[in-house]
């Protein structure tokens, strides 16, 4: 015990001192929400893939599908590392941080509202970003408790105050910066914890190929009759699980704390390195996960899943390790949920500030009082999260993964399309934006409240989410076809900046017949 409050207490230290360092840096909007767009590769890249992972991962979607699919869920991690991160940064990346430079936006909505030219949309798409990160961020916490409760025996609303009290410390003293360069501490000690934990684990069964051969003898005639189906290569249910492939990959595409770290980054050779370093992050750490959730069938004499549910899976698999190894597991979740809610909080205060109450609802707002209205949201944002974290787990209303699958359908649902085709497609119009707007709130709300009317395959709010990116990537071309064509002057001016000319010294001139 006394090792585990020693790490805590150094670990929340050296969060709460990073905040107060860079305090300097957060005085104006530029600051407080982009670090002033100087942001090199290292950090970047670690925030966006401390931001990605959280404990819904390592808690939730990794105990649950490696229960489901077996050794088959790494394939999630995988598609984590290839679609979530590598081809999101080579896509999204450097076409990103060159346009959202040029219009000057901060956040989400402002790039939509200015390069659709579209007020409405801007207004629609930061009240989305802010409904829907709650349900996320409460699943945040609940995560993280079911270890605290493991490691410490400490009562579930202790640990949710305190991880948002600590977390928003250093967001509303540091900003971006500060979230920066914990983010970027948190993703070692995720790299590290990772790696001791699956070793430790995988040891307890008699090492890899003994823990693989005992998986081989699970069977599960509810689930498949076949023989070794959890030690398979695509596992019993490859199309639903194609379907957390695809939401838990796909999804980072479209979702508002993940594409502004590339607001952030400081240069085209930045956006180079920090593509090999997120993606080598996101093998290591998502591929780690789900790699360790695989094995939970190999725990099920200390699971019982019908009373706790699938978010009791991974603590009941680290709950045998030696002391000194559940604080290291204490401190990598830990890591996970407050980089990822650090993310959060920023994002949803920075939007409802610049997107809504500015030139809205208060028409004039110096820059030191955007400052202050973000601070004072992280703060309204944390304590409405809270509350729901708390209700959500007294009533039992929902799985972690459910919870996520909600979120994550409904924001990259409604805004991966417009944002990518808005990148690359001149002929886009904020009308096609508008309708897949209304078209993913309204199937993601509609499959929590009338779920049983859905098709089996679409009742799984993981499915769905992956139906509504899917989908809208039909809707935004199909809509702006048959729909009047944007501006060209706007269209044109928006797009100038990736055709600018550029003048350099030639230093010897050759004849033309060199």
């Amino acid at each position: 015990m006394f090792i585990k409050v020693l790490l805590l207490i150094l670990f929340f230290g050296v969060m709460i001192g990073v905040g107060l360092y860079c305090r300097r840096q957060a005085t104006d909007v530029n600051g407080f929400v982009l670090g002033g767009r100087s942001v090199g590769p290292w950090l970047t890249a670690f925030a966006y893939g401390t931001s990605y992972f959280s404990a819904v991962v390592f808690v939730g979607y990794a105990g649950q599908f490696g229960w489901k699919y077996g050794i088959a869920a790494t394939w999630a991690g995988i598609g984590n590392a290839l679609i979530g991160s590598l081809l999101a940064w080579v896509i999204l990346g450097r076409r990103t941080r060159i346009m959202t430079q040029h219009l000057d936006s901060a956040t989400m909505p402002e790039f939509l509202g200015k390069r659709f030219d579209s007020k409405a949309m801007k207004i629609a798409a930061s009240v989305i970003t802010f409904v829907f990160l709650i349900p996320y961020t409460a699943s945040l916490y609940n995560g993280l408790s079911r270890l605290f409760g493991m490691a410490f025996s400490i009562d579930y609303s202790v640990c949710v105050i305190v991880m948002a009290v600590l977390t928003g410390i250093y967001v509303i003293a540091g900003g971006y910066m500060a979230t920066a360069i914990n983010d970027f501490i948190q993703g070692l000690v995720m790299i590290f914890g990772i790696i001791a934990v699956i070793g430790a684990v995988l040891g307890s069964k008699g090492g890899f190929l003994a823990a693989l051969e005992g998986l081989a003898m699970v069977s599960d005639e509810s689930v498949s009759a076949t023989p070794g189906i959890f030690n398979s290569f695509f596992g019993p249910d490859p199309l639903n699980l194609l379907g957390v492939v695809i939401l838990t990959s796909l999804g980072t595409w479209g979702l508002p704390q993940m594409v502004q770290k590339f607001y952030a980054i400081k240069s085209e050779k930045a956006v180079e390195t920090g593509t090999i370093i997120s993606t080598f992050f996101a093998f290591l750490v998502a591929g780690g996960c789900y790699f360790l959730g695989g094995f939970g069938r190999l725990f099920s004499d200390k699971v019982n899943i019908e009373a706790d549910g699938y978010d009791s899976i991974i603590p009941a698999m680290l709950s045998g390790l030696p002391d000194i190894l559940i604080a290291i597991v204490v401190i990598l979740v830990l890591s996970a949920s407050m980089s990822t809610l650090s993310s959060l909080v920023l994002a949803s205060s920075s939007t409802l500030t610049l997107d809504l109450l500015k030139d809205n609802i208060i028409k004039k707002m110096e820059e030191k009082k955007q400052v202050l209205v973000m601070r004072i949201l992280i703060v309204f944002f944390i304590v409405v999260s809270v509350i729901l974290a708390l209700i959500q787990y007294r009533s039992n209303v929902t799985f972690i993964a459910q919870l996520m699958g909600v979120s994550w359908g409904a924001l990259a649902g409604a805004f991966l399309a417009p944002f990518l085709y808005g990148l690359y497609w001149k002929r886009t119009t904020k009308i096609a934006c508008l309708v897949n707007f209304v078209f993913s709130c309204v199937v993601m709300v509609a499959n929590i409240f009338i779920r049983p009317s859905f098709p089996a395959l679409l009742q799984s709010p993981i499915n769905c989410g992956a139906f509504c990116m899917l989908a809208g990537l039909v809707i935004v071309p199909v809509v702006s076809l048959v729909t009047p064509a944007p501006e060209a002057a706007h269209v044109d001016s928006c797009f100038a900046c990736y055709d600018r000319m550029v003048r350099v010294h030639q230093s010897q001139a050759l004849g033309e017949e060199e």
